[in-house]
């Protein structure tokens, strides 16, 4: 029993390092941190988060994304944002408050159109395309995430490139950077094993 555990120890251990390692090299050249040096593309996924933290202060994940997004479009990268997010209750709507800050950057509401069902990532790129008809994207989030990201994208048959929104501090939060590291692994069940049910319908909670 004891070497049964430590030889399914060491088989997850080394299938969590190797997708890792797998995703973030595959994705790299696809992956773009200067304005100037993104191709334009016509559409952009901007994946959601919450808006504030747990002790409700604000989320700078979600600031700096909105901030890339806002950004990417007043330079004429892209011409129109997917904003995919969770909104499983009519107390909780990401997509709502990513518009909300959006227009306050001055994004115009004709640019922005709102995906109420990305529960999550997987769920977000596949919608893009199947929903919303898009199969060329530029994917904004933080670096860490948008490798996840492109990767189901291209798995997907999706031609996607991505922006990484400015990161936060060092230490801002180790929970999401390990949560990030276990997710990717799961991507990789997600497109050749699990295929998990995405739901195609677009209604809000509010």
């Amino acid at each position: 029993m004891l070497k049964l555990f430590i030889f399914l120890t060491f088989f997850s251990t080394l299938f969590i390092l190797l997708c890792n390692a797998w995703i973030v090299v595959t994705t790299r050249s696809n992956t773009y941190f200067k304005v100037p040096l993104l191709p334009a593309n016509e559409t952009a996924l901007v994946l959601g988060t919450s808006k504030n933290t747990i002790g409700g202060k604000e989320n700078l994940y979600f600031k700096y994304r909105m901030e890339a997004a806002a950004r990417l479009y007043k330079e004429g990268k892209v011409k129109q944002l997917i904003l995919s997010g969770n909104n499983d209750s009519k107390y909780y709507n990401e997509p709502l408050d990513m518009q909300n800050a959006l227009l306050k950057l001055g994004v115009p509401p004709f640019a922005i159109q709102l995906d109420y069902a990305g529960y999550r990532t997987f769920d977000s790129v596949v919608r893009c395309k199947k929903v919303f008809n898009e199969k060329n994207i530029t994917i904004i989030s933080q670096d860490f995430h948008t490798a996840r990201a492109l990767y189901i994208a291209r798995k997907e048959g999706i031609d996607a490139i991505a922006f990484a929104a400015q990161d936060v501090p060092v230490g801002y939060s180790f929970r999401t950077l390990i949560r990030e590291y276990l997710a990717r692994p799961k991507a990789v069940i997600d497109v050749f094993v699990y295929r998990p049910a995405t739901n195609l319908q677009n209604k809000s909670f509010e």
